[in-house]
């Protein structure tokens, strides 16, 4: 006897045929894909159609994601790139564009050590410590950024996306050079937008809280919280207590963030920064 499918689960049912993949075939490159921020962005990539190509200087970390991915189904890649090796990088890009004829979204999440950074009075650090975020964050999105445009200009689209904490724009005690780092990512995000958007390129930055759910913030909060005599926790919930939902953004809020940037529900949107600080800013 067959089963008498209720009007609740033909609704669920249609809902999921009828459903669009929000990035389909779009080709997505992502630069430090084997990190928190990275990996969840690539697997959101592709869950929504993209073929992602995951690019870091650790070809088995960057497998190992890549296999979480294609085991459900889906199109990773892998590629050692050193998102710091302006020629490396272009050479990748132009291996995928020969490839797909194509790069769609690029995002760069690479990340840095913060012990000898964060936690520190400025009066107190050293230069070379200062200068070590701008040197490697400005740098390399500069570097990525610029690659990935000559190959979207080809196509008159795409999309660079950035990802900034909350010290981009709020004074943060003992942060060193990365909250200048992270500021000058926002800059370079509208001064591309300007530039690249008559040419069908846009730029958008996702503006987050701490996400508490890294290993970087977990060392982070740990940092901050030696330097003020508090425990992490005890940090943590100082840091929640000044959004107005009082929680941190999620690595899942900031995927979603993330994607919907990269789609074409978004094609108005460009030289912005999306705010998920729940409020700890508020524009």
């Amino acid at each position: 006897m067959n089963k008498t499918v209720s009007d609740e689960e033909w609704v669920e049912a249609r809902k999921g045929l009828l459903r669009k993949e929000m990035l389909k075939d779009k080709v997505a490159v992502i630069y430090g894909a084997a990190g928190a921020v990275g990996s969840t962005a690539a697997h959101a990539f592709a869950r929504e159609g993209a073929r992602v190509f995951l690019t870091g200087r650790s070809i088995s970390k960057l497998s190992k994601v890549a296999e979480e991915i294609t085991s459900a189904g889906l199109s990773a890649e892998v590629a050692e790139v050193d998102a710091l090796d302006e020629q490396g990088v272009n050479h990748n890009l132009e291996k995928i564009f020969e490839k797909t004829g194509r790069i769609d979204i690029s995002f760069n999440a690479i990340g840095i050590p913060l012990q000898g950074i964060e936690g520190t009075p400025l009066v107190e650090l050293p230069t070379d410590r200062f200068l070590l975020p701008l040197s490697t964050y400005t740098k390399s999105q500069f570097i990525t950024a610029k690659a990935a445009a000559k190959f979207m200009i080809r196509r008159k689209s795409g999309i660079i996306l950035f990802h900034t904490p909350d010290p981009a724009r709020l004074a943060a005690p003992l942060m060193g050079g990365i909250a200048p780092a992270w500021a000058s990512m926002e800059a370079l995000s509208r001064n591309l937008s300007l530039e690249l958007a008559p040419s069908g390129i846009r730029t958008v930055c996702v503006r987050t809280t701490g996400l508490p759910e890294t290993e970087t913030i977990t060392v982070s909060f740990g940092l901050h919280a030696q330097a003020s005599g508090m425990t992490r926790q005890q940090l943590q919930g100082v840091i929640e207590s000044m959004t107005h939902t009082k929680r941190l953004t999620t690595l899942a809020e900031l995927a979603n963030a993330l994607v919907f940037a990269s789609s074409d529900q978004a094609i108005g949107m460009t030289g912005a920064v999306l705010n998920l600080t729940g409020g700890k800013i508020s524009d």
